[in-house]
């Protein structure tokens, strides 16, 4: 079983490049206890549908 989540990559820091320093961020989870296809395919809608922005949100899953 999959869990699906969103998270951000990025956070402010104006001593990086672009005021961007890598650091995963909490996660968020949108969908849970399903079957890879099924993680896989929400991902997919889910990234379709919103834009990563500045900090790169984007929707991951994990085994459980």
């Amino acid at each position: 079983m999959y869990n699906v989540f969103t998270r951000t990559w990025w956070t402010d820091n104006p001593e990086w490049p672009n005021g961007l320093e890598p650091c995963a961020g909490e996660k968020t989870y949108i969908a849970r206890n399903l079957t890879e296809s099924q993680a896989r395919q929400k991902c997919k809608e889910w990234n379709a549908k919103h834009k990563p922005g500045r900090y790169s949100l984007k929707a991951e899953f994990e085994s459980v």
